[in-house]
């Protein structure tokens, strides 16, 4: 099995996930919510991680994962090179993308502010 298929069974494996066509690449998805996208033509996947894990990751190995660049890779967007990972690491990424966007973090309500609610 390629690398490109892996990490699709992997990320298909995730309870509730599912694959869906974005801009001509595979994506998956979670609640309608793309938490990775394969981009087949340069063989690697793009995952949504957590600042301090993307850091962390392109630092261990900037050879194997990127930001992607501009808002999308602030935002925690990141390229991961699926012939330098194995199928351990790219199903951690995916899980921990997953997680991510199944859990989204609310929206702060700003100083003093009720939820609607209470108001």
């Amino acid at each position: 099995m390629t690398p490109l298929a892996t990490a699709g069974e992997l990320a298909l494996a995730l309870p509730g996930a599912e694959e869906r066509d974005h801009r001509g690449r595979p994506s998956y998805r979670i609640k309608g919510r793309i938490f990775a996208t394969l981009h087949p033509a340069d063989r690697r996947m793009v995952v949504k991680l957590p600042i301090d894990e993307r850091l962390a990751l392109t630092d261990l190995d900037p050879q194997s994962a990127s930001a992607v660049p501009g808002a999308w890779g602030r935002q925690g967007w990141t390229f991961v090179e699926l012939a330098r990972a194995d199928r351990r690491q790219v199903a951690r990424l995916l899980r921990i993308a997953y997680d991510l966007v199944l859990t989204p973090k609310k929206k702060a309500r700003g100083p003093g502010r009720a939820p609607s609610s209470e108001r």
